[in-house]
């Protein structure tokens, strides 16, 4: 519990009843590696916070390619915000790498409980400004980077996800197929 009330104290602080008021309201559930917390074309009702473990969330195109779009360790937020704030069907599966411990926060009591705190409805704010940042900065990234820079600047900005994440779903990450991806690493080690 404490890891999710340092999380949202980085932005906001919460008096001790607004604490235990937040806490009422979310879950915890604990998954095994391989489990599908949402699939494409459900509705997602939840934010998922990560307490433990690794999540990734990804789409599948047409040639049932995968396409990564983020992944979530400890500490950090996930979820398919499109249908989270439509309700409607998504295009996102959220999939545990590893064994995970998650909050879950509902919708409906996300709602809620920005009217009982309100400063809760600008720690949302931000988190989601934040995610937006960090789109649009990967998507410039993917127009005007070579894979190579891509693939250089992940290593910097996540070095424990290296270890952690199989080398195709990095591939994926970056836009490059895991071919092209076994090869550019190669070349780069050999400088």
């Amino acid at each position: 519990m404490a890891q999710i009330l340092d999380n949202i104290s980085k932005i906001v602080t919460l008096s001790p009843e607004e604490e235990l008021l937040f806490l009422s309201k979310i879950e915890i559930k604990h998954f095994k590696a391989k489990s599908i917390l949402l699939n494409a074309g459900e509705v997602c009702k939840h934010s998922y916070f990560v307490n433990s473990g690794l999540l990734r969330s990804f789409t599948i195109n047409d040639n049932i390619v995968e396409h990564v779009l983020s992944f979530a360790c400890e500490g950090w937020w996930i979820g398919d915000m499109y249908s989270l704030l439509s309700q409607k069907p998504g295009n996102l599966f959220i999939e545990v790498l590893e064994d995970a411990e998650v909050v879950l926060l509902s919708k409906e009591n996300q709602e809620e409980l920005y009217h009982l705190i309100p400063k809760l409805e600008r720690f949302f704010r931000i988190i989601v400004e934040n995610s937006l940042v960090a789109y649009q900065e990967r998507l410039m990234d993917n127009l005007s980077l070579s894979a190579e820079e891509r693939f250089d600047k992940f290593c910097k900005k996540y070095p424990t996800l290296i270890q952690k994440v199989p080398q195709k779903q990095i591939a994926s990450f970056i836009g490059v197929t895991p071919e092209f991806f076994s090869k550019m690493k190669a070349r780069m080690l050999k400088k």
